[in-house]
């Protein structure tokens, strides 16, 4: 600290005193207090406390003492929460002002916060550290590059975070539509007919289909598709990354399929392997359902999904495995009581272990299409049994994968409220 003398400092907040050494003050976790290392004269003190006494080296802030008193519990121990009977909001204001965001609060205070600010369309902006036009003037070379970069890969990967990435998911959401309708549109029986023609006539249908105004709005939804997925992978700040991304690798399980079928159609001349052609062709054109996945990346619902899905890979193993091992006692069972017993009534659909395996996990998910049913009167005391242990078993994960899911929604939520904090800055300039 080049300001004051004495081997220690008070912090003197909303009449609570705390006193620090001197050298404690440089790394200190918070960022106004560690800002009193660098001051020079007593007008830099000022323009960071509200007032200062050079006799005792006491530097004065008018702020909410017991606010603080939290926050110094989580400089010494690594845990900051709300003040009890506080409002979420002041105690935020209270945050930034000593240079913590929401980040620093503990899971359970994120919660509230994301949703007390979601239900008052509040948002603070963080103050920056050791600002001034002067310190702005000053940015390292190329990094007006980086920040348009950054500013590019925001736009097209963050639909909140600016006007414009609203704007443009917006547009996106569009073409998922219309492409959607299109592929649901041609399998309609009055856009199947020209599949009943000959071969020849099926050859011209073919290399004309792009032609006509189903083909051309599907060109026009892969066009924008395409360009929107190498415009992200420019940007991207790690390609390798961008590779690996669950939802990159759909967009190109999306996209790809048109490109081969237009290859199958400009190469496949010959009537030899027409037939062949067709049905794969068919096939790569009913993959355009994947191009619903790409909802995904706008809206907060099926990322949470995902997320859900991914972390909670092992409760999923263990329901399957629940499952498989009901599946291969009840299934053994009720083919030996309907099947494989010498009653004088055999239900055939109880033939094999296998065929009995399809009645178990209906009974099991409780669907029941009826479709096979146990006739004999063990058969139905095992089919119950089965029902019920169904509903136990199926039940058991659920919790931990209900849990897993209402935590990973907040935390999209949450983060999709700081990305809105500099949509509404945008909205006010």
């Amino acid at each position: 600290m080049n300001f004051g003398r004495g081997p220690s400092v008070v912090l003197n907040v909303g009449g609570t005193r705390y006193s620090f050494a001197r050298e404690v003050l440089k790394d200190f976790p918070l960022r106004r207090v560690s800002r009193l290392h660098g001051c020079l004269s007593e007008q830099d003190v000022l323009e960071v406390c509200d007032d200062y006494d050079r006799e005792r080296n006491e530097y004065f802030f008018d702020r909410h003492s017991e606010a603080f008193g939290f926050i110094m519990l989580y400089v010494r121990h690594g845990h900051l929460r709300f003040v009890p009977h506080m409002c979420e909001l002041s105690f935020y204001n209270e945050m930034i002002y000593w240079g913590l965001d929401g980040s620093h609060l503990d899971y359970c205070c994120q919660r509230r916060l994301d949703d007390r600010m979601s239900e008052t369309c509040t948002y603070y902006a963080a103050e920056e550290p050791n600002g001034g036009p002067e310190v702005k003037g000053r940015r390292p070379p190329g990094a007006e590059g980086r920040k348009w970069l950054e500013r590019m890969r925001r736009t097209f990967e963050e639909p909140t975070s600016s006007v414009a990435a609203q704007v443009l998911a917006t547009v996106s959401i569009l073409f998922v539509i219309v492409s959607m309708v299109v592929l649901c549109a041609s399998t309609l029986p009055e856009w199947r007919a020209p599949e009943n023609r000959s071969v020849e006539e099926q050859s011209r249908y073919t290399a004309e289909s792009v032609r006509e105004p189903s083909g051309i709005i599907e060109a026009i939804c892969i066009g924008w598709f395409t360009a929107e997925c190498i415009v992200r992978f420019i940007v991207s700040k790690n390609k390798c990354e961008f590779v690996r991304r669950p939802l990159n690798i759909i967009d190109l399980l999306a996209i790809t399929p048109y490109y081969i079928s237009v290859l199958m159609t400009v190469f496949t001349g010959e009537n030899s392997q027409l037939q062949r052609a067709g049905v794969t062709l068919r096939v790569l054109r009913m993959m355009r359902i994947f191009w619903v996945i790409k909802l995904a990346r706008h809206f907060i619902g099926l990322q949470t999904l995902g997320l859900t899905l991914k972390r909670c890979y092992r409760e999923m193993v263990m329901l399957l495995v629940f499952i498989c091992v009901a599946m291969a006692i009840f299934s053994a069972l009720s083919q030996l009581l309907e099947n494989g017993l010498d009653l004088g009534t055999k239900n055939k659909d109880y033939a094999s272990i296998p065929a009995a395996c399809w009645w178990v996990i209906i009974s099991m998910t409780t669907v029941g299409y009826g479709d096979m049913c146990p006739i004999t009167v063990p058969g139905r005391i095992l089919g119950g049994i089965c029902v019920v242990s169904g509903i136990v078993l199926l039940a058991l994960p659920i919790t931990f994968i209900y849990h897993s899911f209402v935590q990973c929604y907040h935390e999209l939520k949450f983060r999709s409220a700081r990305y809105s904090r500099s949509l509404s800055a945008e909205f006010l300039n």
